[in-house]
């Protein structure tokens, strides 16, 4: 069996997470950002942490989905972490997949795949995407991450964020 669950349906609170972390990217990308965002949710789909893409500052390690796990591991405990779940826009990319990882998030729920991201972004040397899916990497992980996603249904919504940035 596969330590990443990849599950069909996402629930009322996921969609309601899912779009603030449109509203986050979006946010990211009217101050200079690229256009990302990501949300911790608790067990009971409350919002606890947020972040927009912090490239200004951070340049290539600014990402949201990473801005928030490292948030995450420093405010609470990993037997809670576990039962929590990384919210964001687009697939968590190799680095943030590790960062979500070792913050001991148990979830993650995102919009809109990398590969559509590269479709998006082309050769832009701020965002040279890496064809490998969050699966791939919570796969060679020792405990199990749950993931969910794409979410179709808001997958042209997302990249409206994106459209004529890169």
């Amino acid at each position: 069996m596969s330590k990443s669950d990849k599950k069909a349906e996402p629930t009322a609170a996921d969609l309601a997470n899912l779009r603030e972390t449109m509203q986050l990217a979006q946010a990211s990308r009217d101050s200079g950002n690229h256009p990302f965002g990501a949300l911790l949710a608790g067990p009971d789909g409350a919002v606890l942490l947020r972040s927009g893409n912090t490239f200004r500052a951070d340049k290539g390690v600014g990402h949201a989905e990473m801005n928030v796990a490292r948030a995450a591991a420093k405010a609470y405990p990993p037997e809670f972490l576990a039962e929590c779940t990384l919210v964001t826009s687009v697939e968590p990319c190799c680095m943030c997949s590790g960062g979500t990882y070792w913050a001991g998030i148990g979830r993650v729920v995102y919009g809109m795949t990398e590969k559509r991201l590269a479709e998006l972004t082309g050769d832009n040397p701020e965002n040279l995407t890496m064809d490998m899916p969050c699966e791939h990497i919570f796969d060679a992980g020792q405990r199990r991450v749950e993931v969910l996603g794409p979410v179709p249904a808001l997958e042209e919504e997302i990249a409206k964020a994106h459209e004529g940035f890169w």
